[in-house]
């Protein structure tokens, strides 16, 4: 069976759908709907500065090419990557080969900040001094760095590569954990309090599933070889996304429909939760937004360095 929209031979399906699409038709189809997630729910504004969190994998290196689409169109967008080296050997010293060479071939300033210089350990060394999952350690660090230097940078949003796929496993995860709370603080932009602080996330692939992108990625050669982090199996969300995989493969649609419905009930999440947010306070040990006297990442280093 051709391209549904030409006579060129089909490279994939689209999920949820029986519509075949050529290399052409379907680069042309992805950019199209991850710009108009861009466009409707307002992620990229006029004299934006953002930053992008990129890591050299499929996702991150699509949703910075988006963009720089974008700032190439409207000039009066500023546009840098920023990169996070959790210290993983044989995986993130290899992807950050990736990251520079895009920002290179593209003149896209590229920042990179380690666990090693901030905390004093890289990841591979800190989940052997702790008695927790390698993700939740990477989590809490990942999460500080790029807030703190997102801010520092002066970019006023940063945009991530989340997908529909990692969208649908943390609502899934969320309802497992009973955290109404968290799944308020999703969506295409996060946060349910503004706060100068914090800087909201923008995600432009929302709405394309981890198969679009990785089609999107290899087509357009922006990766070669798909690279997974060695911990992500051993997680509570490597099991949520293997079983959501499962279900979509036996009820195609599945997570389309868990990301649209839940894209129904945010707006009442946010109104709720933000009303009775936490009110924002002040690391006393590094001065970073927190909700208690001290944050999660200055008692983490501790814990790891001790």
């Amino acid at each position: 069976m051709a391209c549904k929209n030409c006579l060129n031979n089909p490279v994939i399906q689209l999920t949820n759908s029986s519509v075949k699409l050529c290399k052409s038709c379907f680069i042309k189809y992805f950019e199209k709907k991850a710009l108009a997630t861009i466009k409707s729910y307002k992620l990229v504004e006029k004299g934006d500065n953002i930053g992008v969190a990129v890591s050299g994998g499929k996702d991150s290196l699509t949703v910075l090419s988006i963009l720089k689409k974008v700032r190439d169109k409207f000039t009066d967008i500023k546009l840098e990557a920023i990169l996070i080296d959790e210290g993983i050997e044989g995986y993130r010293d290899k992807t950050i080969i990736d990251a520079r060479k895009f920002c290179d071939d593209n003149k896209i300033k590229l920042h990179i900040f380690s666990y090693k210089n901030e905390f004093g350990s890289t990841l591979d060394n800190a989940k052997n001094k702790v008695a927790l999952k390698p993700c939740t350690i990477c989590g809490v660090f990942r999460r500080y760095l790029l807030n703190k230097y997102s801010r520092k940078l002066g970019f006023n949003k940063l945009a991530t590569g989340h997908n529909m796929d990692d969208e649908a496993q943390s609502i899934l995860m969320n309802q497992f954990k009973n955290n109404a709370e968290v799944s308020a603080r999703l969506g295409p932009i996060t946060g349910i309090k503004k706060d100068e602080k914090f800087i909201p996330r923008i995600k432009p692939l929302y709405l394309l599933t981890e198969k679009e992108v990785a089609s999107y990625a290899f087509l357009k050669g922006l990766v070669t070889t798909f690279t997974e982090c060695p911990n992500s199996f051993d997680s509570y969300r490597g099991y949520v996304r293997d079983t959501l995989n499962d279900m979509e493969a036996r009820f195609p649609g599945t997570k389309h429909g868990i990301v649209n419905s839940f894209l129904e009930m945010l707006p009442l999440l946010k109104k709720h939760y933000g009303k009775n947010a936490s009110e924002i306070r002040t690391c006393s040990e590094c001065g970073e937004p927190c909700t208690g006297n001290i944050c999660q990442a200055c008692k983490l280093a501790k814990k790891i360095i001790s």
